[in-house]
């Protein structure tokens, strides 16, 4: 999966009056799915995408190079959803407050499968990290080097943490018996 071009963000830069609107609605759909992937079922995804939407209006001019905006918009995302997972968390803590439930209306959440679900409640168990490097490399389909340059580390970094994730997926996923061994399938 490619990103849309960064001549949008160029043109942000420059001034031109619809650019903000263009470049929105090219990446609005990336900006979503990272945030459901991300963030799991307990944040409302299209929130946190405007919130992300807010730094970038605000914040677009501290971008000096066009071609580095998809790390830095990845950048603003990741720490988008942080703040909302903290919140949803104290949400079901504090008194008077409703726990985050999935919204009835939206089929990604009502018709998930039971395979989803536990895929979800995994990776949501996940380290960031891990977690992150899994929806973008095995979710997204990207190579290790698009999400090396998302995240701003070394291909080889992604090896490792894709590895170490995988790893305890699986192993999460053994012990809750959600999936069998090749072993046990044949």
């Amino acid at each position: 999966m490619s990103h849309p071009p960064t001549a949008l963000f160029a043109a942000l830069q420059r001034g031109d009056p619809h650019a903000l609107d263009r470049l929105i609605e090219a990446w609005l759909p990336i900006t979503v799915a990272w945030c459901g992937r991300l963030g799991g079922p307990r944040i409302n995804r299209e929130d946190v995408a405007s919130d992300v939407f807010m730094v970038v209006m605000q914040r677009h001019h501290k971008v000096t190079e066009p071609e580095k905006f998809p790390s830095w918009l990845y950048s603003v995302c990741r720490n988008l959803v942080r703040r909302h997972q903290r919140r949803a968390w104290l949400r079901r803590w504090v008194p008077g407050e409703v726990p985050d439930t999935a919204d009835p209306t939206s089929t990604s959440r009502v018709e998930m499968s039971d395979t989803a679900r536990w895929v979800w409640e995994i990776l949501d168990e996940l380290p960031l990290a891990q977690r992150e490097v899994l929806v973008l490399c095995d979710l997204e389909g990207r190579t290790r080097e698009e999400v090396a340059e998302l995240l701003g580390v070394s291909s080889g970094t992604i090896k490792g943490r894709l590895r170490l994730g995988r790893e305890k997926f699986r192993r999460m996923a053994r012990s809750r018996g959600d999936i069998r061994t090749e072993a046990e399938v044949g």
